[in-house]
């Protein structure tokens, strides 16, 4: 039923995957699936604030997360599954929603987190990926 799993996570953020990651894992054992990891770099603030990060900050910053990412997986995700590491920069739901689509995902599995009042059920990302895919989305309460 599911060829290719993405699976996003916030790598400063210990609740984006404690209980999203073994879901993601079950998952693809049970249909044979690929594991996609995705992590998002958010976009540097502009204006006043943009003035204090040099030229090359994004791509630093991107770099690091690679590499974070690279980490991630080595520690976390048993040998024998079929893994896919991503980095991507910018919005950070836009970009689950873009490599979804360029993956061709069946489906993006995420933890819900840090619900503010207003987003109480859902976190504010996991809540707009549910809203805005074409693709099925897991959100793992944390």
């Amino acid at each position: 039923m599911y060829k290719r799993i993405l699976f996003s996570v916030d790598l400063n953020d210990d609740a984006s995957w404690q209980k999203a990651l073994p879901a993601a894992l079950q998952h693809c054992q049970a249909f044979d699936a690929d594991l996609h990891i995705l992590t998002v770099v958010p976009e540097l603030p502009m204006g006043v604030v943009n003035l204090y990060f040099a030229d090359d900050a994004g791509a630093r910053l991107v770099k690091a997360a690679k590499e974070d990412l690279a980490d991630f997986v080595e520690k976390r995700v048993p040998i024998g599954f079929r893994v896919k590491r991503h980095v991507a920069h910018g919005t950070i739901y836009t970009c689950i929603l873009d490599t979804a689509e360029a993956i061709d995902a069946d489906l993006i599995i995420m933890a819900s987190h840090r619900p503010a009042m207003r987003d109480y059920l859902l976190g504010p990302n996991a809540a707009r990926v549910v809203r805005h895919s074409t693709r099925s989305v897991l959100v793992v309460r944390a």
